[in-house]
């Protein structure tokens, strides 16, 4: 991702990433990550193909978002792994699509008589290629004759959108209310970062005028605190939806614009609270929107125990929400936006991924079959594509960018998985920051703490809201810290000074949403930690029979750790019921992509309904 300004931006974010390859994770993330890049980004992923349709036409709509969505996980793995055999396949890619670019400047599976193509997802398709463009020239080569391309495929688009005469970017998409083609906002933004030119927010503006969706201005509704399922008229669907709001976190860096900043701000807090599953993923097909496939938002905190949900938590809709919660964090500080990553990675987002790294579920369910690869996209050659497929791997790709970042104080612990880290003190001088620990399995955390030489800075720990009794110690000396905030330790740093935490990872009961259905009441999950936890068929015939979980009176369940869980499982756990133990395990490793059910939200013995 590009995030330096060519002109001073009028924002600028609390927190920063830090520089590519300073922060290389250790571990069961580590592993998922590598599994991605052999499986899918190095694997038999049929790239050739999503170039070839933009000089032969696409066989299906929208497909021309391929190449973008592959090659921009691709870049931004290259970002934390510098695998030489990612650039040589990115630089390929990308020789590949800039040959196919028009007369015009576009590069769109479109001839440009036909542009602006509104049916066939035109916008949609070019956006995408931008960003795959734009992370390239970010993280693997600045070459000049890219950064030419990414003009002219610009100055091509706002010579056909617009104002009148020009086409109206409402007007123009295969949804509905044609949301994803003002999702254009994104790489426009990048752009305007990237090159300061004038023109680029200039149109930038214009689609924020617009206001996103035809029939809704989505910033007017943030505003104005809509759920977001209510959002976009008969279509509000989380995932382009989301993108639009990523675009807009980009402006307002670039204009401290104060209404758009509070629409963003306000869209983060909704999405968290109406729509977040406890995996960390939102939307589904009921109770509101039925036709939209699980991939409308649909007040899915409230009705994630809802029965007649068939289909929900699209993996797209996980990932950009992932991403704009990095905008957040960057943008304020905000330890929630942290905590809702590390919920969705832990549970969702791995939960999503087949084993074997070679791509993702298309949409997860919490009880019944997990996993399915049934939705949008194309067989290329055999190889099935869908959009999720080709977006997970950003997910994984953005664990590294978030984990650690950086603050004019000093450096800030997002994520907890081991990692090293190499950051900087606030004079500008080396600093190096050690993770070990085992977590999420195990709530002991160590941090080393290594400076080039002592100096005076803050060093943030993000405590989770879930932790009710963390243990912190630095160098021995016991601190406080606070749940659900950033426990802000500032003093004289010394190399090889330690800080050690002791999370709360006892289990924890929480009771069933109260949703629409209410057949959906009456039920409750386990958690341990950030892990959600679920049965499943292959080790319980019973999975899905009603069992009262006990709990003591303030949620704690007593569980008791399997040393030796069952085959291809992170965790499992021995669960108190009122009729026994359960074995309950993690659910990222659950399911076994479709050869067993699981069910998450259990259901209370009859006596408690």
């Amino acid at each position: 991702m590009i995030t330096f300004f060519s002109n001073s931006p009028a924002v600028t974010d609390i927190f920063s990433p830090l520089p590519a390859g300073a922060v290389r994770l250790r571990g069961g993330l580590a592993r998922d990550i590598r599994a991605s890049i052999d499986g899918w980004i190095l694997g038999n992923v049929p790239y050739h193909d999503f170039s070839r349709i933009f000089r032969e036409g696409r066989p299906k709509y929208a497909t021309g978002e391929m190449w973008g969505k592959f090659v921009r996980s691709g870049c931004m793995m290259f970002r934390s792994d510098p695998d030489p055999a990612i650039r040589e396949r990115m630089r390929e890619a990308v020789a590949e699509i800039l040959a196919a670019e028009r007369p015009n400047g576009s590069i769109s599976c479109s001839p440009p008589e036909a542009q602006p193509d509104g049916p066939g997802g035109d916008l949609w398709e070019r956006k995408y290629v931008l960003l795959g463009l734009l992370e390239y020239y970010a993280q693997i080569d600045q070459d000049p004759d890219v950064l030419a391309s990414m003009r002219r495929q610009a100055d091509a688009i706002i010579s056909q959108i617009g104002p009148a005469p020009k086409a109206d970017v409402r007007d123009l998409g295969w949804s509905p209310n044609h949301v994803e083609s003002s999702t254009l906002l994104e790489p426009i933004m990048r752009l305007y970062a990237l090159t300061g030119e004038r023109r680029y927010l200039d149109f930038a503006r214009y689609l924020v005028d617009c206001g996103g969706a035809k029939g809704s201005d989505l910033v007017q509704m943030a505003l104005a605190n809509v759920p977001p399922h209510l959002m976009g008229g008969v279509y509000p669907k989380a995932y382009e939806t989301t993108s639009y709001f990523e675009g807009l976190a980009d402006y307002v860096r670039a204009t401290g614009d104060e209404l758009v900043r509070q629409a963003v701000l306000n869209y983060f807090a909704l999405v968290r609270d109406r729509e977040l599953t406890i995996v960390g993923n939102g939307g589904a097909d009921q109770p509101f929107h039925p036709r939209v496939c699980g991939e409308a938002w649909s007040d899915t905190a409230r009705e994630q125990t809802n029965p007649d949900i068939t289909r929900m938590m699209e993996t797209c809709t996980g990932v950009t929400w992932m991403k704009f919660c990095s905008h957040i964090l960057r943008l304020t500080g905000d330890c929630s936006a942290a905590e809702a990553i590390e919920t969705y990675v832990y549970n969702g987002l791995v939960g999503a991924m087949k084993p074997d790294g070679q791509g993702f579920s298309y949409v997860n369910l919490l009880d019944g079959a997990k996993t399915t690869n049934t939705g949008w996209g194309w067989e290329f050659g055999g190889v099935r594509v869908t959009c999720c497929n080709l977006n997970g791997p950003m997910g994984l790709a953005y664990i590294p960018y978030v984990a650690v970042m950086q603050s004019a104080e000093g450096p800030v612990v997002n994520l907890y998985n081991g990692l090293d880290a190499q950051c900087a003190t606030p004079s500008g001088a080396p600093l190096a920051l050690s993770i070990d620990t085992s977590y999420p399995l195990d709530g002991h955390v160590r941090v080393a703490v290594s400076p080039s030489a002592a100096e005076e800075f803050t060093l943030r720990l993000r405590i989770p809201a879930w932790s009710s009794k963390t243990k912190v110690a630095v160098n021995g000396a016991s601190s406080d810290a606070a749940s659900g905030q950033y426990l802000e330790l500032r003093r004289e740093w010394k190399p090889g000074d330690m800080v050690e935490l002791d999370f709360d990872m006892r289990c924890r009961r929480i009771e069933g949403p109260h949703g629409v259905n209410r057949a959906g009441d009456g039920r409750a999950a386990v958690v341990r930690g950030p892990i959600v936890l679920t049965r499943e068929e292959r080790f319980d015939e019973h999975f899905d029979e009603p069992a009262h979980i006990q709990a003591d009176a303030d949620g704690t369940v007593r569980a008791r750790s399997i040393e030796q869980a069952p085959a291809g499982v992170r965790l499992a756990l021995e669960v108190p019921t009122d009729n026994g133990a359960i074995l309950m395990t993690d659910y990222a490793s659950a399911g076994n992509w479709g050869e067993s059910n699981i069910q998450t939200w259990i259901p209370c013995n009859s006596a408690n309904l």
